[in-house]
């Protein structure tokens, strides 16, 4: 292991950042508003300590959608000129009604997040600025809640300027990583630290919120009633700081809001444009959205229309926040499969602390990449977290049938003939009697995976156990909710191979520091740090002649060990690892 402590920098962890944020923040209460309710709002972090799961009613996903959205509706981003007394521009900002809360950022400039208290202040604001003139440029008027503040008298401003403390809103780097996975107390220490330093923070899921409300409000010149929801990663509490900003275009409610208001022998309909497909809708909604995002969109920067994908999108950055946007429309299925995951990432704390680690670990490993391919995805690593820990004995996840038994009427959700009824309420799901700890899991997820029979068997979360592969894919997980869909139909064969060497691996090291007892006090990387060195990643990538030579021994001992009588059970007395690769 200490061969390889020189290999740290090169080591391409979590590199793919959107533009750095470094929050400034602070919070205000305003009349009946406690500054404790935002911290408590953050509902992506949750407790990030193992086994420690608060008995406090856990809210459901539809309620933090909607909360956030109406927070959303009520704050306002302004870019600031960097020379700006914060006194003075909240006492301004002040005559319009209290604010709840702001924080700054530096993107692309340095830019304030606002939040009122009463959403009426944003059109006192809105109702006295003014529309900038441009000398010998013409300026497209738009009136948005995306602000640029203007100094009259820059000179009185600097003394009063106050020292206002940086929340870094960026990962740590490879090597600040390394240090303080090094410095932890434990693997479990280690495992919870990665996850505080990688999951989104308040701020940074405020202004994701608060974007989707800004492009809403373009959309909504076209779709009055309309809705633009963050989906995936943003809002399914596995979000790490610098990903793509996923969001759709919801106009369901749009034609149905005054349907049971008729009366009398009468019925009204709005006259409509006929297209022969809701696909070719689709593509024409998105392409007009797109052109109104880069003609008029306000910091709506490379703007791509890709309309003849399998889910038609429009992609582009938002320069102010810094995100990689992508606009899909009635993408109801996508929103449900991430109210799945936020339901799994908030029954128990070691999900996401698990989830965060063997993602970065395939990252570390080039398993993952922010390029379309033929590697594993971050969406189908996570699949395979759920379906091990609901595969523990006892489960420390119930299956996706199991939270279908749960359900009330008002749960019931077909969309597009696939049923995708499950449990809304987290309070009505028992906590799992499971105590292992993330140390023991982590380590048997390796073996588990390592000695999985991918060769035959799928992998399905509605069941929790394998099934015999409908198809011939190297890897193959089921959809959760359109069932007769691989969500892994892109992994090669030679990638799969690539992830079960690193598993097996991986597994022989955590099975050699059970052994050897390292001191973590060391100067040695060890744990979970030891498994982000660059190993059989390194010397795969050199032909396949080198492919085994590294690590073949010390696989071969490492499943000899694990096959043996002493070692065939996990501390419950059941058995771990029962397919053959």
């Amino acid at each position: 292991m200490a061969a390889r402590v020189g290999l740290l920098s090169r080591l391409p962890l979590c590199t793919r950042r959107s533009q750095i944020l470094r929050p400034i923040h602070r919070l205000l209460s305003c009349p009946g508003t406690a500054a404790a309710d935002a911290r408590r709002e953050r509902q992506p972090s949750g407790s990030t300590e193992t086994g420690s799961e608060e008995r406090t009613p856990k809210k459901r996903f539809s309620e933090v959608q909607k909360e956030r959205r109406e927070q959303a509706q009520r704050t306002i981003l302004i870019l600031c000129p960097n020379k700006t007394s914060e006194k003075k521009f909240l006492k301004y900002l002040s005559q319009h009604g209290p604010i709840n809360n702001h924080f700054f950022f530096e993107s692309f400039g340095l830019y304030a997040v606002v939040e009122f208290c009463q959403k009426e202040s944003v059109a006192s604001l809105q109702n006295l600025t003014r529309t900038p003139s441009m000398g010998t440029e013409a300026a497209i008027p738009f009136r948005s809640r995306f602000f640029n503040l203007k100094l009259k008298n820059s000179s009185d401003q600097t003394s009063e300027q106050p020292y206002m403390p940086r929340c870094n809103q960026s990962p740590p780097s490879s090597k600040k990583l390394f240090e303080l996975l090094c410095d932890a107390e434990s693997i479990d220490d280690q495992l919870n630290t990665l996850l505080k330093e990688f999951q989104l923070t308040e701020e940074n899921t405020k202004l994701r919120y608060l974007t989707c409300s800004l492009i809403e409000d373009i959309a909504a010149a076209y779709f009055p009633g309309c809705a633009v929801r963050p989906f995936g990663s943003s809002v399914n509490s596995f979000g790490k700081l610098g990903c793509d900003l996923d969001m759709f275009l919801a106009l369901d409610e749009i034609g149905n809001f005054n349907a049971h208001k008729t009366s009398g022998n009468f019925l009204m309909e709005f006259q409509v444009k006929n297209v022969p497909s809701e696909r070719i809708a689709t593509q024409k909604i998105l392409s007009v959205i797109g052109e109104c995002l880069d003609n008029f969109g306000p910091g709506c920067v490379g703007v791509q229309k890709i309309l003849n994908a399998r889910c038609p999108l429009v992609r582009f950055s938002h320069q102010a926040s810094g995100f990689q946007c992508d606009l899909t429309t009635n993408n109801r299925i996508a929103l449900k499969s991430s109210e799945l995951l936020y339901i799994y990432g908030t029954l128990d704390s070691r999900v996401r602390a698990m989830v965060f680690s063997i993602r970065c670990w395939a990252r570390a490993h080039s398993l993952t990449s922010s390029i379309p391919g033929a590697w594993i995805t971050n969406f189908s690593l996570t699949m395979m977290v759920i379906f091990f820990l609901q595969r523990r004995s006892p489960p420390i996840l119930p299956t996706l049938d199991y939270l279908k038994t749960l359900a009330d009427a008002e749960d019931k959700c077909i969309i597009e003939g696939h049923n995708c009824t499950f449990i809304s309420d987290l309070n009505r799901i028992e906590p799992s009697k499971n105590t292992e700890p993330l140390e023991l899991l982590l380590k048997e997820f390796f073996e588990f995976f390592g000695n999985f029979a991918f060769n035959k068997n799928s992998i399905n979360i509605r069941q929790g156990r394998e099934q015999n592969k409908p198809e011939s894919s190297p890897l193959h997980i089921q959809n959760p909710f359109e069932t007769s869909l691989n969500i892994s139909k892109n992994v090669s064969q030679s990638q799969l191979q690539k992830f079960v060497d690193l598993a097996r691996e991986s597994a022989w090291i955590l099975h050699q520091e059970e052994k050897d007892h390292p001191s973590p006090s060391s100067n040695q990387p060890w744990g979970l740090a030891a498994l982000l060195l660059p190993s059989i990643a390194k010397s795969t990538s050199h032909g396949k002649k080198k492919r085994k030579k590294p690590a073949s021994e010390r696989i071969k001992n490492l499943l000899e060990s694990i096959k043996s009588p002493e070692n065939s059970t996990n501390t419950n007395g059941k058995r771990t690892v029962n397919t053959q690769a």
